[in-house]
């Protein structure tokens, strides 16, 4: 580290940097250094300069006049100082490793944090460069060499709080529910430790902000599943994030078995049964009061239970199609389809697709005071107070057959069957849609004119699907490009480009975007999702081809005839308008070429 004079990073030092790199003006700089020391000098807790400065909200005196913010400033200042700048990614760090360095008041004290440990090297996150009278101390103590990173101040003082706390209730709840058990070798008594009789206290104090932390976290992660995976040795947590599963952390397996009975106890679920699989529900507020519900699904493994929670955002059905990815002339024809009075409309694609999403926020915007909008799932995925809603009960055989036959005697307007999965179910929808109702389902085919044949293939006669099939719609969800740090200069060779249209002499862009990875996306270069669809309008023409020995490929000409769009024609458009990459469209379209 270069070894400078000045020993405090106070404002005057950071002044006189900004001034001498001309991202302040000599006209203003006084001004501004004024208005940052009143902030400095007001705040009713002691403040980091740097955060000072960033509240200021000052702009580059040169182009393109970029707003100075604190995570700009961090970085910048730790060039001035010759340290690496550190984004502190708590999905990357072992924090039940790095708390065991010190303790968390001597953390707050020299305002440092422990963010990586390996055999011979610790690295601390400090946002006082000058301020390094600990490192000897630190460097004896730990057996190791310190290495000096530099790190926002904000983001110091949150994780110093959250990952002391953390480690210590992982440690208390080990301690409390059987630290001293060891995790033997042999397969058949490690099974029995995490299926057997030994009650762990799922309302330990230590568990419950356990729980509370990895809820919240998941929910500002912008997951849409946990995992919670028993293992061997340790458990692991695992968020899905943009259909991507990453690696959160590992925590002792009796730790594990605690977590998991506490969220069957508040999912209503019995903790006491682990030998079979259960399904149960949470609905639960962040600290903002947005209301987020949580579906649970358990299943017994060799080590333990496995648990997966999904995450259900109330907002996304508030959102028009158009703001889930429908092109303008889809959503206008999705709209035609769905306000007719009766029929079959079908949405299909792999599980993860986004179907149910699609189907709710249709279902939402068709809810008024004159409809009755009855469902039939399994499970119900969101609870929707603008619908009637019913849960298949396999147990009381209660099928989807037998819930779509109930609700005909309920005075519907519009039914919603969560899937056609056996002949049954298809006739009952049938006989839904010939008595005058409109009907939606999914069924799990690779593009909309499959479902054709997959309805054939259950059984129904060809001339009941003519008569009440109306439309068919394929999706997909793709990756968006992270809007802070995509950049031109992608490139799409004209074979890629050929399969990405089709054939269907579409124009290859002249600029493509690319991934490059930033604090916002987590480096990844991609920030959410969305959907690609493929919406298929049952023509006359199209009507009369469904025939008992349709020819697929005749079905898909005519419908491409008739409009549709293919998922990777409008996957290109998605490209051509800067939202995702050509990769990402060819690997959510793989099945397509099966």
């Amino acid at each position: 580290m270069n070894k400078v004079a000045q020993r405090v990073l106070d404002l005057q030092q950071i002044f006189s940097w900004l001034l001498a790199d001309g991202i302040v003006d000599k006209v203003n700089a006084k001004k501004q250094y004024t208005h940052a020391q009143g902030i400095w000098n007001n705040a009713a807790i002691p403040m980091h300069p740097l955060v000072a400065v960033a509240q200021c909200k000052l702009q580059s005196a040169f182009p393109p006049h970029r707003l100075v913010t604190l995570e700009w400033l961090t970085e910048w200042v730790a060039g001035k100082v010759q340290l690496p700048f550190f984004r502190i990614d708590p999905l990357k760090i072992d924090f039940t490793k790095v708390a065991d360095v010190m303790s968390a008041t001597y953390a707050a004290r020299f305002n440092i944090l422990p963010v990586d440990l390996t055999a011979t090297e610790l690295t601390i996150a400090t946002a006082d460069p000058f301020s390094i009278e600990w490192e000897a101390e630190i460097a004896r103590i730990s057996r190791r060499s310190v290495k000096l990173v530099m790190a926002s101040p904000l983001d110091i003082a949150q994780y110093t709080s959250q990952f002391f706390s953390l480690a210590k209730s992982i440690k208390g709840a080990r301690k409390l529910n059987g630290a001293d058990l060891s995790l033997r070798n042999n397969f058949e008594q490690l099974v029995e430790m995490g299926m057997g009789s030994k009650q762990v206290d799922a309302n330990d104090q230590h568990i419950i902000n356990i729980v509370d932390w990895l809820w919240q976290y998941a929910f500002d992660q912008r997951a849409s599943d946990i995992h919670l995976e028993p293992k061997r040795d340790f458990s692991a947590i695992r968020f899905r994030i943009d259909g991507i599963l990453h690696q959160v952390y590992q925590v002792p397996a009796i730790v594990m078995i605690a977590m998991t009975a506490r969220i069957k106890l508040l999912g209503r679920m019995d903790v006491i049964e682990k030998r079979r699989p259960q399904d149960g529900r949470i609905k639960t507020r962040t600290p903002g009061g947005q209301e987020i519900e949580l579906r649970l699904s358990t299943l017994p493994t060799a080590f333990g239970e496995k648990m997966v929670m999904r995450i259900f955002d109330p907002e996304v059905v508030v959102k028009t199609l158009p703001e889930l990815g429908f092109p303008i002339d889809d959503a206008i024809r999705w709209d035609s389809l769905t306000t007719r009075p009766h029929g079959i409309i079908l949405v299909t694609g792999p599980t993860g697709s986004g179907k149910t999403t699609t189907l709710y926020t249709t279902l939402k915007a068709l809810a008024t005071s004159e409809v009755n909008v009855c469902t039939v799932e399994d499970p119900i995925e969101m609870v929707e107070p603008a619908f009637n809603q019913m849960q298949v009960q396999h147990g009381l055989d209660l099928s989807f057959a037998d819930g779509v036959r109930a609700l005909m005697r309920q005075d519907p307007d519009i039914i919603m069957i969560g899937e056609i999965r056996d002949l049954e179910t298809a006739e009952m929808a049938i006989q839904a849609a010939l008595t005058g109702h409109l009907v939606l389902s999914t069924l799990h085919t690779n593009d909309a004119p499959s479902a054709v044949m997959r309805m054939l293939e259950l059984g129904v006669p060809y001339y009941l699907l003519e008569a009440t099939l109306i439309g068919i719609m394929a999706q997909r969800l793709v990756r968006t490009l992270c809007p802070d740090c995509k950049a031109a200069g992608g490139k799409i060779t004209d074979d890629i480009w050929e399969s990405l249209t089709e054939g269907q002499n579409m124009p290859k862009p002249t600029v493509v975007y690319r991934p490059v990875g930033c604090p916002e996306c987590r480096q990844t270069g991609f920030r959410g999702r969305t959907g690609l669809y493929e919406l298929l309008t049952v023509t006359q023409k199209f009507s009369k081809m469904i025939q008992q020995e349709t020819d697929i490929h005749a079905l898909k000409l005519q419908a491409m005839t008739d409009g549709l769009k293919p998922l990777r024609v409008a996957g290109a458009f998605k490209v051509i308008e800067g939202m995702t990459t050509a990769d990402e469209i060819l690997k959510v379209t793989a099945s397509l070429t099966q």
